[in-house]
């Protein structure tokens, strides 16, 4: 049975311990997580694919059919900054809220999970099929220390996942793509009292964002997801305020829907840019699919009847941003998100996270563990 006070316990000591960022340290809550699983008679094993950045894997075996389910929350957070009202490690509680960093992301989900597991094994329920955990490092720097490697690596190779990483009883079926670029431009230097005898690239990158703000991208309307968006995150140029400037680059976030081509994105931009400039450099930073799952799926039908039957609201929904769910579909493993953390607490200061809600969670994954059927 989910034990609420055991749960609260957990995530304070979560909270407590520090795993920003950057700088990047798993270390100390890789090792509170790995002690947790171990005291419930589970093997683990971790895996570091740099210094102290340690992801924490173990599995419960469950019946001959050969089939394994995983369930991953993450163990790092952002930042804490400099707005906190009171200190971030120490998971104050006032009323149903706990206050810190990472309450919502992802310290209760993690939390949940690891009740989760308590209870399956405390109570004897035999699953019939292998249930994976994986505790990982880096998602908040683009998992390249974590989930990316295990999955390409082979080490995690589940037939279904459930990324715990969401909020309110949300079950992510879909996300959009991303793209994340420079466009570098050149130009020609001169005197700014003569700026004719020159070629301003600033003047350049501001005509291309207008137009590029301007234009609207075809697409096609999904339920869950708003329309595809450009956003201008950095810009920088010029030497000297007299000088005409040379040079500029633009820092741009593309967010496109499935159904979508990264192609045709870039051969848009391109198109675009080419209107004032042929003196132009773009440099891709990254790109990730956009992500789909057929409402239908067992994973989505198996946790919103768990969420039901706890007379708990299930929110179909989809991600305007970057969920490492997208990362299994390169392995075609079906994947869904969903978690228990607070709308709106993600990365902002006074973090916290609802207590029952953690609680509510955690009898949601037992429920649904314990029925899940994957066909």
């Amino acid at each position: 049975m989910v034990n609420k006070r055991r749960l609260i316990q957990t995530i304070q000591k979560l909270i407590s311990l520090d795993s920003q960022n950057p700088p990047g340290n798993e270390h100390k809550i890789s090792g509170f997580v790995s002690a947790y699983l171990k005291s419930l008679g589970l093997k683990t094993k971790t895996y570091a694919f740099s210094e102290k950045r340690v992801n924490v894997l173990a599995t419960l075996k469950g019946g001959c059919h050969g089939k394994s389910l995983l369930l991953t929350p993450h163990l790092d957070t952002v930042p804490a900054g400099k707005s906190w009202k009171t200190n971030p490690f120490d998971a104050k509680i006032i009323g149903d809220r706990i206050y810190g960093l990472g309450a919502t992301d992802c310290k209760g989900n993690l939390a949940s999970c690891l009740e989760a597991f308590n209870s399956i094994i405390e109570d004897g329920i035999k699953l019939d099929y292998d249930l994976v955990f994986a505790a990982t490092a880096d998602e908040e720097s683009g998992s390249s220390l974590g989930l990316i490697p295990l999955l390409e690596r082979n080490i995690l190779k589940p037939d279904a996942a459930v990324v715990l990483d969401a909020d309110d009883f949300e079950i992510v079926v879909t996300q959009k793509g991303l793209i994340h670029l420079k466009v570098y431009i050149k130009g020609k230097k001169a005197h700014g009292a003569y700026p004719w005898l020159g070629v301003n690239a600033i003047d350049i990158a501001a005509k291309i964002i207008v137009e590029l703000k301007k234009q609207e991208i075809k697409y096609k309307k999904n339920r869950y997801l708003h329309q595809p968006t450009i956003n201008i995150g950095t810009v920088n140029g010029g030497d000297k305020v007299n000088v005409v400037s040379d040079w500029c680059e633009i820092g741009m976030d593309f967010r496109f829907l499935p159904g979508m081509s990264e192609k045709k994105i870039l051969d848009y931009l391109r198109t675009t840019i080419s209107k004032y400039t042929s003196n132009f450099r773009i440099e891709i930073q990254g790109i990730q699919a956009p992500y789909s799952i057929n409402p239908g799926h067992p994973l989505v039908k198996g946790l919103a009847c768990a969420m039901k039957n706890l007379k708990i609201n299930p929110r179909i929904s989809g991600s305007e941003g970057a969920t490492v769910i997208t990362f299994f579909k390169l392995k075609n493993i079906p994947a869904v998100a969903t978690g228990f953390g607070t709308e709106g607490c993600a990365h902002v200061a006074d973090e916290y996270a609802r207590l029952s809600n953690l609680y509510k969670g955690a009898r949601v994954l037992v429920s649904f563990l314990r029925n899940y059927k994957f066909n």
